[in-house]
C-alpha cells in the first residue's frame, strides 16, 4: 500500500492531495480553511484534511511531490542572468522564493509538529506537473497534453505526449515570454489589478468590438511551431521581474506592463474608474488575440502528432471562452481538463506522476479517472445538526424556520418550488468540490427564467461587476436541446453557444453574447443534484438551474458554520444543508 502526498505550496491556491495506489483520495485547496482567497503559503489544513479523510497519520506517508523542481532549465536561468542582467531585486526575489519550498522536510515537520514523516521527497517539474494533473487522470489512453499559464520552473508552455502511464514533453516555451503574463498584463492595463482577475476581462469580452485587433498583434507574436513570443518592449517582467510574491498567504503582483503600451493603446483604466466602450473593446482584443496563439498552438500540435484527442492544463486553461471553441477552431475532437487546471491541480499531478515512476506504478495499469470534482471535506448529520443549534438564536432573530426533511424526493421538489417561486437558495451538500468552480455542492442557486435575477443576485449575496455571467448548470440528458454542443462538460470549464431559441427562456444564464459556461450535471456524478435539477425541470419545462460559487467575497464555504455565516449575513432565502432546510418567513 503506496500513499503519496501531493503539494502545490508556497504559490497562489496551495494545495494538497493524497494518492493510494494509484487513486485519489482527497484534495482540497487551502483557502478553503483559512479563508483568504488564492492563499499561497505551506498547505498545513489542506495536508491535515487529507490525512484525516484516508484515516491515517503523516507516517503512513511514503512519499511527498510538490510542482516545483529548482534543477529544471537551470543553465537557462543562468544564461539568462548572463545575458539579460535583470535586477537584483529580481534575482533576490527569486532566491527568497526558492528557499521557501526548498526545505520541504523543515516545512512538513514546523507545520505538522505531531506526526513524522519518514518517506521520501520529490520535487517534480512545474509544467510536467500540469500535464500530468490532466493527462493521468483522463479517461483517455493517448493524447497531446498541453499546459499554458504564467510561469513555473522558468517555463509559460509546454506540450507533449502521453500514452499509457507515461508522458513525454517535446517543446516549451521558456521565460520571459508567455500567454498568461499577455493576459495579466491586458487585466491590469484595464483596471483589474488583483490577482486572478483575468476571468474579468474574459466576461467582459463580449461587450466590445476587436477595435485593437492590430495593436494586439504587436504584443504577441505568433510561430510557425505554434509558439510565440512576446514584445518585450511592452513589459516590464523580464528586467524587473513580475513583483510577485505571497505575504502572510496573500499572493500579490506588481505592474508588468511598461510605459510603451499606453502609447500603443492609449491611457490605462485606473480600477477605481468608469468602463467605457474603449476598455471593452480591448478586453475583446485581448481575448481574440489569446484564441488566436491558442489555436495557433493547438493547429501546429495536431499537425505534429495527428491525433484527435488533447487535454489541457495550466492557469490558462481556465479561459473557458477558448475552451469552448476547441472543436470549432482546432482539428481536435476530444478534450479533457479537470476542474483544477491551475496550480492547485499541479499538486495532483506530482503526486501522479510520482506514483507512475515508481516500481509499483509504472508496472501498473492506469485505471483512475477523474469524473467528479468533489474530494473535499463534508459534514455529516451530526455536524449540521450541531451548527444549527450553535446559532439558534441568531436563525430566530432573522425569522427563520428550520425544519428536517430526511426524504430527498421531497426534499428536492420543496427546493425546486423555492427557485421557481424567484428564491435564492444556498445549496450545502456532501464533499466539497476541488477546483475554482462550484459544481452543486457548495453553490447558490436562482431560478435562471427570470431576466432580473443577475440583478437580483448582486443585491443580495454577490456584489460584483454586472457584466460578470452566471452559470448555468443542466441535467446532461438536456444539453443538445439547449446548446450548440453534444459534449460532457462537468467541470464547468468550457463556454457554449446556447440555442438562439432557447435564449430567451434562460436570460439570467445566457450571457450578452449568447454563450453559457454550462455544466453538465449526471446522476452518477451528483445524484442529488441531478435529482434537484430535474424536479425543477418537471416544474417549469426548464432542465437547469442558475449556479454560482456559495460565498461572499470569500473562497467557498467549507462547513455548515461557514454556510450558516453567509446565509445570515446576506439576504438569502432558503439554506439547504443536507437534509435540513432554513427558510426566511416573508
Amino acid at each position: 500500500m503506496t500513499y503519496i502526498l501531493g503539494l502545490n505550496a508556497f504559490h497562489a491556491d496551495s494545495a494538497a492531495c493524497l494518492v493510494k495506489d494509484g487513486e485519489l483520495i482527497a484534495a482540497a485547496e487551502e483557502e478553503r480553511f483559512r479563508r483568504i482567497k488564492h492563499w499561497g503559503g505551506f498547505p498545513s489544513e489542506a495536508i491535515r484534511y487529507c490525512l484525516k479523510e484516508a484515516g491515517i497519520g503523516l507516517d503512513a506517508v511514503g512519499h511527498v511531490a510538490i510542482n516545483r523542481d529548482s534543477r529544471a532549465s537551470l543553465w537557462r536561468k543562468v544564461a539568462y542572468v548572463v545575458a539579460r542582467r535583470p535586477s537584483l531585486d529580481m534575482v533576490m526575489s527569486r532566491v527568497r522564493n526558492r528557499q521557501q519550498w526548498g526545505d520541504l522536510k523543515a516545512q512538513l515537520a514546523g507545520a505538522l509538529p505531531e506526526m513524522t514523516f519518514k518517506g521520501e521527497f520529490h520535487q517534480v517539474e512545474h509544467h510536467l506537473c500540469h500535464l500530468a494533473s490532466a493527462f493521468l487522470v483522463s479517461p483517455y489512453d493517448k493524447a497531446v497534453a498541453v499546459s499554458v499559464d504564467g510561469f513555473g520552473d522558468f517555463a509559460s508552455a509546454s506540450w507533449g505526449v502521453g500514452e499509457g502511464n507515461r508522458l513525454t514533453i517535446d517543446g516549451r516555451v521558456h521565460f520571459p515570454h508567455s500567454l498568461g503574463i499577455f493576459y495579466e498584463g491586458i487585466t491590469q492595463f484595464i483596471g483589474f489589478p488583483h490577482y486572478g482577475d483575468e476571468y474579468k476581462v474574459m466576461g467582459l469580452a463580449p461587450y466590445g468590438e476587436p477595435a485593437y485587433a492590430k495593436e494586439m498583434e504587436q504584443l504577441v507574436h505568433l510561430k510557425n511551431d505554434g509558439s510565440f513570443a512576446l514584445n518585450l518592449r511592452y513589459y516590464t517582467h523580464a528586467k524587473e521581474g513580475s513583483k510577485y510574491e505571497v505575504r502572510d498567504g496573500m499572493p500579490s503582483g506588481g505592474r508588468i506592463w511598461s510605459p510603451a503600451m499606453a502609447e500603443l493603446l492609449g491611457p490605462a483604466r485606473g480600477k477605481d474608474d468608469a468602463l467605457e466602450q474603449r476598455h471593452k473593446d480591448l478586453a475583446r482584443s485581448a481575448q481574440g488575440m489569446y484564441e488566436n496563439a491558442f489555436f495557433n498552438l493547438l493547429g501546429a500540435l495536431h499537425r505534429k502528432y495527428g491525433l484527435d484527442t488533447v487535454v489541457l492544463s495550466g492557469g490558462c486553461a481556465y479561459n473557458s471562452v477558448a475552451n469552448g471553441k476547441i472543436y470549432e477552431r482546432s482539428p481536435f475532437k476530444h478534450c479533457y481538463i479537470q476542474s483544477a487546471g491551475g496550480d492547485a491541480g499541479g499538486a495532483i499531478g506530482a503526486a501522479f506522476q510520482v506514483w507512475h515512476t515508481l516500481p509499483e506504478g509504472s508496472s501498473a495499469k492506469r485505471s483512475f479517472v477523474m469524473d467528479h470534482a468533489y474530494w473535499g471535506p463534508w459534514a455529516t448529520a451530526d455536524e449540521i445538526a450541531a451548527a444549527i443549534a450553535a446559532r439558534q438564536a441568531d436563525i430566530d432573530a432573522a425569522n427563520c424556520v428550520v425544519e428536517a426533511i430526511a426524504d430527498e424526493g421531497e426534499l428536492c421538489r420543496r427546493t425546486a418550488t423555492a427557485i421557481a417561486e424567484g428564491k435564492v437558495i444556498g445549496w450545502f451538500q456532501g464533499r466539497l468540490e476541488w477546483g475554482p468552480r462550484a459544481l452543486g455542492n457548495r453553490s447558490i442557486l436562482a431560478d435562471p427564467r427570470r431576466a432580473d435575477m443577475k440583478d437580483i443576485l448582486n443585491l443580495k449575496i454577490k456584489r460584483r461587476e454586472s457584466f460578470r455571467p452566471f452559470a448555468p448548470s443542466i441535467l446532461r440528458e438536456a444539453v443538445p436541446d439547449w446548446f450548440e454542443t453534444d459534449d460532457d462538460v462537468p467541470f464547468m470549464m468550457q463556454v457554449f453557444r446556447i440555442r438562439p431559441a432557447r435564449r430567451a427562456s434562460i436570460p439570467a444564464v445566457t450571457h450578452v453574447d449568447g454563450s453559457g459556461r454550462l455544466q453538465t450535471v449526471t446522476t452518477k456524478g451528483n445524484a442529488r443534484y441531478h435529482r434537484l435539477i430535474a424536479a425543477f425541470g418537471d416544474l417549469t419545462g426548464v432542465p437547469i438551474v442558475l449556479n454560482t460559487s456559495f460565498n461572499e467575497n470569500e473562497p467557498v464555504v467549507c462547513k455548515p458554520e461557514e454556510a450558516l455565516d453567509c446565509f445570515l449575513r446576506t439576504k438569502m432565502d432558503v439554506l439547504v444543508l443536507g437534509d435540513t432546510m432554513i427558510t426566511r418567513r416573508d
